[in-house]
């Protein structure tokens, strides 16, 4: 076994020198690209599960005890390894991901108006829809008994919605698109 303490600027040119070898690693972030990478310089490159090898850690957690645990772990022939993602997997997977975050803004958004205008004693029932249609109705009606400031404000609020909403529907067609052209998507949407 060989010890040895590496930045990550070094990792690379280190193991483009040795052999072609099993290089074992923990999923997180940024491991997929690193698994892409080293397999370029022709060695296995395995991902294990973070909780398939803290049972290999000896004792405290730290950088060279999980070293030795992911070596130990990466070498039992039992072990689940994860499946290293493509650049394009990867791709698909900010996509859904960034487009949950947008729906996480747009619900709290959502939220806080609803708080806002229940405290003027105005009620709106849940979901977008509903919040969107009572909305137009406030900032429309002017007999609506609501101060310069708050319909100003709420009329900010409601351009924000409008703006998530829209950046959702552009996310929803990328998924779309993506859908289209994977032929993985396709056969799953066959069966």
């Amino acid at each position: 076994m060989l010890r040895k303490q590496l930045t990550r600027k070094q990792v690379l040119p280190f193991l483009a020198r040795l052999e072609p070898c099993l290089v074992g690693m923990e999923a997180c972030g940024g491991a997929h690209y690193w698994a892409r990478e080293i397999a370029k310089l022709g060695h296995a490159a395995r991902l294990m599960s973070p909780h398939f090898v803290k049972p290999y850690r000896k004792s405290q957690k730290n950088d060279g005890n999980d070293a030795e645990a992911i070596c130990e772990a990466a070498g039992r022939r039992s072990m689940r390894f994860v499946p290293v993602k493509s650049g394009s997997q990867q791709d698909v997977q900010a996509l859904h991901r960034i487009r949950f975050q947008l729906i996480k803004w747009r619900t709290a958004l959502a939220n806080e108006i609803r708080g806002l205008l229940g405290e003027y004693g105005i009620v709106v029932a849940r979901g977008i829809a509903p919040l969107r249609r009572e909305l137009s109705r406030l900032l429309d009606d002017g007999a609506i008994q609501l101060s310069g400031l708050f319909r100003e404000m709420l009329a900010e609020l409601a351009e924000r919605l409008k703006h998530l909403d829209e950046r959702i529907h552009e996310y929803d067609l990328k998924v779309e698109r993506v859908f289209g052209q994977d032929e993985r998507c396709q056969r799953l949407a066959k069966s």
